[in-house]
């Protein structure tokens, strides 16, 4: 399986990112190497991964064109096919630097809905934000500072619950969102949704689970006498919490640190745990192995 992205004005790329896996085995940077020479490009990045645990390879590519860039996209896809054909590769060809179109959900938190939007803004983080949806209206006035349009639909109920999952789905397929963030969406997704955003859907949540569940975590690792928090970026599965890891950090604390302290700098690595994760996304970075997750970084 593969797919082919280009810009959102369909103008030619000169750089274009080649990520891929395949069952390992000898002759694959070779065979790859040679499809890009032959369809007159050159490597600018290269890296590759074999897992010995499941015996796949892994790779990423940068490659620019060093002649006629205008038809090297559909040079390099003709030199590639018998290349994926022979190994049985799943890949994907994109455009370097082209934002991902995102969708956010939110609900009272502001911290990572500001981060993402802030480092967007500021083209540090290649995303492009078409609508967030929220379950509070707590968020309004960061989107629209932003500019970026906000929907609020309360959930009161289950019948709430499934309205609002509908309506992501509909916004996913008529805004051809490639990415949904769950930016601190305090609502457990049905596995019906988590199956239909598969390996697209990312969630940010503290490093407490599963010490301290439930309400106040920072009061109760407070009162345990915690000496690490953190945070922790994964994809969304149907076991809650414990999708794929793509991104963990941790801060080291003492006695010292209130409560408020703590709820502060769990936000911060919250925040910037989730930048990473998105930014990896949008870059092609994140390769799935099974359980776990490749990150070229």
């Amino acid at each position: 399986m593969y797919s082919v992205n280009t810009n959102a004005n369909d103008t030619p790329a000169t750089q274009w990112v080649l990520t891929l896996s395949c069952v390992d085995g000898p002759g694959i940077v070779h065979a790859i190497s040679g499809a890009v020479v032959a369809a007159g490009g050159n490597i600018a990045e290269s890296q590759q991964f074999a897992s010995a645990d499941t015996g796949r390879f892994f790779m990423r590519l940068q490659v620019e064109a060093i002649a006629q860039p205008e038809t090297f996209e559909d040079r390099f896809t003709g030199a590639l096919a018998p290349v994926t054909e022979r190994y049985r590769m799943t890949w994907r060809l994109d455009t370097v630097g082209r934002p991902v179109r995102t969708l956010i959900l939110a609900s009272t938190a502001t911290h990572c809905v500001n981060d993402l939007l802030y480092r967007r803004r500021g083209g540090q983080l290649p995303i492009e934000v078409p609508l967030i949806l929220s379950n509070h209206e707590t968020v309004r006035d960061i989107a629209e500072f932003y500019d970026v349009p906000f929907e609020h639909r309360a959930i009161g109920g289950p019948d709430d619950r499934a309205a609002f999952e509908a309506r992501v789905l509909e916004a996913v397929d008529r805004l051809d969102i490639e990415l949904v963030v769950l930016a601190r969406y305090m609502q457990i997704l049905s596995p019906g949704l988590c199956e239909a955003l598969e390996g697209r859907a990312i969630n940010i949540h503290h490093s407490f689970l599963p010490g301290f569940k439930g309400a106040n975590p920072y009061r109760q690792a407070h009162r345990r006498g915690v000496k690490l928090i953190g945070a922790t970026a994964h994809f969304v599965t149907t076991d809650l919490d414990e999708g794929p890891i793509i991104e963990q950090d941790v801060v080291r604390v003492d006695h010292s640190y209130s409560p408020r302290e703590l709820v502060q700098l769990g936000q911060d690595e919250e925040a910037r745990v989730l930048r990473r994760a998105v930014g990896w996304f949008a870059e092609n970075r994140i390769l799935a192995d099974g359980d776990r997750t490749i990150i070229f970084r």
